[in-house]
């Protein structure tokens, strides 16, 4: 009886505290902001300041009641970190562009998870589009749209103008990058990665999410760059002949690029081009600078936040802008890779700022800058006892993309001692009852002797 009594006491404590510091972090939790984070005097204002960013969403239809990082926002921060735009009636924003010749005009590509009513019968499907919008007026105005069986592995991210009426997209539910005409909604050129590789020794689980083809961008020189994500590759494609093998970075090793997103093209007037890139799953950002016709690793950073960055962007001035996805922020690095600004937004996918060209149009190459490398190791961070410390980046993102903003795997941790703790301690009353179960025909039970 002694030995009960103490189970149930050390259950019931070890509950009570679980209790108290998952509810305290639930009480004190902070939803990001759209104040800057960075002091005035370390604000960098670069062009007219204006940041556009587009965010994804942890839940089905990415509705703000959910918390902060289930709410899709197309949002624009002015320098001192203010909302001059605002939007949330989209499931999902992906990637968004300044649309050339225009001070306050953006283009961007949005999900929208339809009803089975909507789908034909069918119990999913997605509406992916192309929209564009004047930050100043709030007009919107459509470009293009499809409707794709399925969500997570048929979201368009990307989508890249190639003349005022004519678009190259990434096409992520078929494992394609097309060029439309969206006045005749004709499909002009397409490139399927199986004319290129094997679904059987390459990418993820074919059919399902085989590629996950989730940017493209259109190079002064005519080639198309495309991000097979599952694939761990950037490639470039000719239009008349194709894959340019030859050209591709990355060859399915993580310790190059772990499934990337928004890679950006850097053209170098005085030399080598260079390609900067969100290297995802392994929680950095990472340049590789083209030289001799290979790849050399040119750059490298993270610190002990950064958690599955999913867009860098190299400005005008040497900075790089950076949209942190589980960090919960967008930030701006100076040469020397200190954050000189930063606002924080729940689950952000990219940002843009605006008057500095399309993504890293008009930036130069870190070998060009002498950008200074850094890492969490470097840092004095990598022994720090955090989740990203001690697991592998891909489980740690994992586990952020389903948690709650206000949820941190600490808290995650004490959550499920809790629930151990009561599912033993109910097993074991159950045990101490005095009575027994029999299951048979009919049911009986009797008082234990």
């Amino acid at each position: 009886m002694v030995e009960r009594r103490h189970v149930r006491v050390t259950a019931a404590v070890v509950l009570l505290v679980c209790a108290g510091l998952v509810g305290g972090a639930y009480a004190t939790r902070s939803t990001p902001t759209v104040t800057d984070a960075a002091d005035g005097d370390g604000r960098v204002p670069a062009a007219n300041g204006t940041t556009v960013v587009a965010t994804d969403s942890n839940t089905w239809l990415g509705k703000a009641a959910d918390g902060p990082r289930a709410n899709a926002e197309l949002v624009a921060f002015d320098a001192s970190g203010s909302v001059v735009y605002y939007d949330d009636s989209h499931t999902r924003y992906w990637d968004v562009d300044p649309v050339e010749g225009t001070d306050a005009t953006v283009e961007y590509l949005y999900a929208d998870h339809l009803t089975p009513e909507a789908c034909g019968g069918e119990s999913v499907c997605t509406e992916n589009g192309i929209e564009r919008v004047n930050l100043t007026t709030g007009t919107v105005e459509p470009v293009y749209s499809r409707v794709t069986p399925g969500k997570h592995s048929t979201r368009w991210h990307d989508a890249d103008r190639v003349t005022n009426d004519s678009y190259v997209v990434a096409d992520i539910a078929a494992d394609r990058v097309f060029v439309v005409n969206t006045t005749t909604e004709l499909v002009t050129w397409s490139w399927d990665a199986q004319s290129a590789f094997d679904p059987a020794t390459t990418g993820g689980p074919y059919p399902g999410d085989w590629t996950h083809l989730n940017d493209v961008e259109l190079l002064s020189n005519g080639l198309v760059q495309a991000s097979l994500r599952n694939h761990d590759r950037v490639v470039y494609l000719d239009r008349e002949s194709g894959l340019v093998a030859e050209r591709t970075l990355g060859n399915g090793s993580h310790e190059i690029i772990y499934e990337q997103h928004n890679p950006d093209y850097i053209e170098n007037a005085g030399g080598d081009d260079a390609v900067l890139v969100a290297d995802s799953e392994n929680n950095r950002l990472v340049e590789y600078r083209r030289s001799g016709g290979t790849w050399t690793r040119s750059w490298v950073w993270q610190d002990d936040q950064l958690q599955w960055p999913r867009d860098a962007d190299r400005l005008p001035n040497g900075h790089t802008l950076v949209t942190d996805s589980n960090g919960n922020r967008v930030f701006e690095l100076d040469e020397t890779g200190d954050v000189v600004w930063s606002v924080p937004i729940a689950f952000p996918y990219e940002a843009e700022r605006l008057g500095t060209g399309d993504e890293s149009h008009g930036g130069q190459p870190a070998h060009e800058l002498s950008l200074e490398n850094r890492t969490a190791s470097t840092g004095g961070n990598a022994d720090d006892g955090s989740a990203s410390a001690i697991l592998p980046g891909p489980m740690v993102n994992a586990v952020y993309y389903v948690l709650p903003q206000w949820m941190s795997v600490p808290t995650l941790a004490v959550a499920c001692l809790g629930s151990l703790v009561a599912l033993v301690w109910g097993a074991l009353e159950l045990r101490w009852l005095p009575y027994s179960v029999t299951v048979s025909n009919p049911v009986s039970i009797r008082r234990r002797p």
